[in-house]
């Protein structure tokens, strides 16, 4: 089921593939999450609304990717709704998301991926130094500045990911 609608002031576009999922719990994450950063960010939060065209939530294999043919921000739609995760940390991925936008904006080339990563994880570091119980976003981030390059960047191939998220969704009777 595909759900258009305005979150945050921006465009939303919800690929709610999975019945367990209910997509007005997808919005108000989302809405959560923006509300984080621009309380604790602001001059990132204002920057979104230039660099981002709009958010795309669908079932992906990765927590969130900037897509620059369309300028949208993707966020993986079990991510955005699984408890585990609180609000803030789905807002160090947008934020994350955000600085690729912000790069690829100023010209920085998109597949310099190592190096972009480890800028987008400090700005991760720095968000989850200011939110409350940001202390999970600094450790993965601090963790992940460990990485060497293709730690840090991988190479996904989109086929092999999309078949691995369509056997889980399958096993778990989603599909």
């Amino acid at each position: 089921m595909v759900e258009r609608t305005m979150v945050g002031g921006f465009p939303v576009t919800v690929v709610n593939t999975r019945p367990d999922i209910g997509t007005p719990d997808v919005l108000d994450r989302l809405g959560a999450a923006l509300d984080l950063l621009t309380r604790h960010v602001p001059h990132h939060a204002r920057r979104m609304h230039r660099d981002f065209s709009g958010f795309l939530i669908e079932r992906r294999a990765y927590r969130g990717a900037y897509l620059p043919q369309t300028r949208t921000c993707l966020v993986e739609l079990t991510f955005i709704v699984n408890r585990a995760f609180s609000p803030a940390q789905v807002a160090a991925t947008i934020l994350h998301e955000a600085m690729h936008a912000r790069l690829y904006a100023r010209g920085i080339a998109i597949n310099d991926g190592p190096r972009q990563e480890r800028f987008c994880r400090q700005a991760e570091i720095d968000f989850g130094r200011m939110v409350e119980g940001g202390d999970a976003i600094v450790a993965r981030a601090l963790a992940a500045l460990q990485l060497d390059d293709r730690g840090i960047a991988p190479t996904i191939d989109p086929t092999i990911a999309a078949a691995r998220i369509a056997s889980e969704d399958r096993a778990a009777g989603h599909s």
